[in-house]
């Protein structure tokens, strides 16, 4: 019997094909850099945690890359036999292969504690699957649990400084819901064994399993070949999971041939503009949605980072953080200037982010267009509740945001936005001169959070990091030039 990983059985559940690529094609798989950080944070959580459950540094890491797989499982088998903590144990038993996070001792010689640590901020249901194989594992290695139980990021918690991780984490016994499970698992096992002798891989066709839980990282293979239709159903605005499957019982797969009796108002429209070709512009009703804000007004964009373990005091996980903005603002001749900020210190610029809008938008009862407006003012008032001397002028910036994207939304459509209102998709059909494609480096939110925490890193050299500032900066710009010339076209 062959053993498997814990992550091969989880990928099993989620799609034999995937569990089977991982075997044998490895090298077929490619991580987007929202994994590749997932990853980063998994590993930072996974070391703070170590010290949180073991505060006086008595534990034993069983170092699998140092140590090799043999040596690493001998070297469990006779910590396990001992009476400390025990990080990265190996557990082999019942044809499955799992290295548990933390093992505590539970007072009993022999008996255990099994603590699972995720970078999440509750549990999952695949965390239930995790901690079911985890102490399938473990049991057929001969080990008594006497709990079971998963941390994960408490986000309610605030970060007092200087390294102070303690409150971090939350623990949340899953033991029963765990033993529960054992005989699944073992039918788990049992199916892993027959994929596995498969000689060609499963042929099973994308669908939901390839985005949930978990992004694919075989997606691009998988898609290789495949025929899909010119419109697909998933570019109609909301469609619902059950209209979508009674379209593709019945054969339908491109949103031109869904029944208008089946769409709503907006998804009508999108199927007419991709039937016919000819983009849908309401340029009387756009105009007059304008119109109820004379110029001059102003368009601003925020970018943010968000930090599973917090780095600054005052802040929670996975809080936004926001680090920059751009601010256009068209005058009533048709003047246009720009105000921008963006702070690379790697100091917390909250701020002097905050001080450094209110400046910059200015008291004026201008209107401030932004897209998408729940992040910026949601942001907004973030600022606000942290730093109370400027909670006045902050909400009154706050009640100044008008959000282009409905009006966007309302009054027009082009078949090539595949279902989008995005900006980025917007954009290229409205105003096809400007084009994200064309920038250097950070073309997108991801690109910009990932570029900015590169900047703020003590290993970033001066070059790189004034390189890094220049893309921000001129992708924040386009952002709000981008509002600027969509409402150019609207106002006509």
């Amino acid at each position: 019997m062959k053993n498997f990983s814990k992550s091969r059985l989880v990928s099993l559940r989620q799609c034999p094909r995937r569990f089977w690529l991982e075997l044998y094609r490895p090298e077929l798989k490619t991580d987007s850099p929202q994994t590749q950080q997932i990853f980063k944070t998994g590993h930072l959580v996974g070391d703070i945690a170590r010290r949180l459950f073991d505060p006086e540094g008595v534990g034993a890491l069983v170092d699998l890359n140092q140590l090799g797989f043999e040596q690493a499982l001998l070297t469990s088998e006779h910590l396990l036999r001992g009476d400390r903590p025990i990080f990265e144990a190996g557990l082999s038993g019942g044809g499955v292969l799992a290295f548990a996070d933390i093992m505590l001792p539970a007072g009993r010689p022999g008996s255990w504690h099994m603590v699972e640590v995720k970078s999440s901020t509750s549990v999952k249901d695949y965390h239930q699957d995790d901690i079911a194989i985890q102490t399938f594992a473990a049991r057929a290695t001969g080990v008594h649990l006497e709990s079971v139980s998963l941390a994960h990021i408490d986000s309610s918690w605030t970060y007092p400084g200087e390294q102070d991780y303690r409150g971090l984490l939350k623990r949340q016994d899953l033991t029963r819901q765990a033993l529960a499970r054992q005989d699944e698992v073992a039918q788990w096992v049992q199916q892993a064994q027959a994929v596995a002798q498969c000689t060609r891989e499963p042929d099973i066709a994308i669908g939901a399993q390839c985005s949930s839980p978990f992004a694919c990282s075989f997606i691009a293979h998988c898609s290789e070949g495949v025929q899909t239709a010119e419109y697909p159903l998933q570019w109609l605005p909301r469609i619902s999971a059950k209209v979508r499957e009674e379209l593709e019982a019945v054969g339908i797969t491109d949103l031109r041939h869904a029944p208008d009796s089946k769409l709503t108002e907006t998804q009508q429209r999108v199927k007419q503009a991709s039937v016919t070709g000819q983009p849908y512009f309401d340029a009387h009703g756009a105009a007059k949605d304008l119109a109820r804000y004379p110029l001059p007004c102003q368009f601003l964009d925020f970018e943010a980072v968000q930090f599973g373990v917090p780095i600054w005091a005052g802040t929670r996980p996975f809080q936004q953080i926001c680090f920059q903005f751009s601010l256009h603002t068209l005058h009533t001749d048709g003047h246009l200037d720009h105000q921008e900020y963006l702070d690379l210190s790697g100091a917390d610029p909250s701020a002097a982010f905050a001080q450094a809008l209110i400046a910059a938008c200015g008291a004026e009862p201008r209107t401030i267009f932004v897209y998408n407006a729940g992040f910026e003012k949601t942001r907004i008032g973030e600022l606000a509740e942290r730093f109370p001397d400027l909670t006045a002028p902050l909400q009154a910036l706050k009640d100044r945001i008008v959000d282009l994207m409905p009006i966007v939304k309302n009054r027009y459509y082009h078949p090539r936005q595949e279902g989008s209102w995005s900006i980025k998709n917007v954009l290229p059909v409205l105003v096809p001169e400007l084009k994200y494609s064309d920038l250097d480096g950070v073309q997108d939110g991801t690109l910009a959070i990932l570029a900015y925490q590169e900047a703020i890193a003590p290993y970033t050299t001066a070059a790189r990091k004034q390189e890094i500032e220049r893309q921000l900066r001129q992708y924040c710009q386009l952002d709000t030039y981008s509002m600027v010339k969509i409402w150019q076209a609207f106002a006509r």
